[in-house]
Formats: C-alpha cells, structure tokens, sequence
C-alpha cells in the first residue's frame, strides 16, 4: 500500500545509544512485564512518581523517529501501560524495542497459541 509508512528509525548513531540508555534505565527502574502478541505489544510500569512522564517522553520522542509504530499510554489500578502496535513486517524491530527496556527484570511472556 502506498500509505504505508516505511519501517525505518531515524535516529542517528549518536542518538540512538542515548535513547536506548534513558529506555534501560526506565526499565530497571519500575518495568513490571510485557506481553507481546508478534505486531502488539503491551509493557506494564510500576506507577511510581515520575514515571508515567518518563514513559510519555520515550513515546513522544519515539513517535518522531519511528512513525511506524503506534503507541498509546494508559493507567491501570496498579500500573501505567504501554501499548505498541507495528505493521505485519515489523515484528522483529518491535521484539528489539521491547528488549531496550531490559531482559532481567521484567517476565516476558508470549501469546499462548
């Protein structure tokens, strides 16, 4: 389709260590789980203070550098959601994504099929 947006990060090679630095750091910090479903993909955070703003400011700057990916940003009675939705073939660029947050401290769990 020609309305499709490319999939493609437009941050440079200096940018890009620093977002992904501010992305691990968010995740050690009050990341919970996330649960991915191949092209949607939902994180729970911690709802501690300051970190609904801190996940604001990764999906806005985000948003400017992959227009292909869609976020939102919701509450829970315990928690702050993420969710990221990406087109069909951009599966494995959303699974690195994820993994910017961190492996250790959170649970990853897929969809049971």
């Amino acid at each position: 389709m020609p309305d499709e947006l490319p999939i493609v990060c437009s941050l440079s090679a200096g940018e890009l260590p620093v977002r992904l630095a501010e992305m691990a750091d968010l995740g050690r910090a009050a990341l919970l789980d996330a649960r991915n479903d191949g092209t949607l993909v939902e994180l729970r955070f911690a709802d501690d203070d300051g970190v609904r703003e801190r996940v604001e400011a990764i999906v806005a700057a985000e948003l400017l550098c992959c227009a292909f990916l869609t976020m939102s940003v919701s509450d829970t009675p315990h928690a702050i959601v993420l969710t990221i939705s990406a087109p069909e073939d951009a599966e494995l660029v959303l699974a690195e994504f994820v993994d910017a947050f961190g492996e250790v401290n959170h649970r990853w769990h897929e969809r049971e099929q």
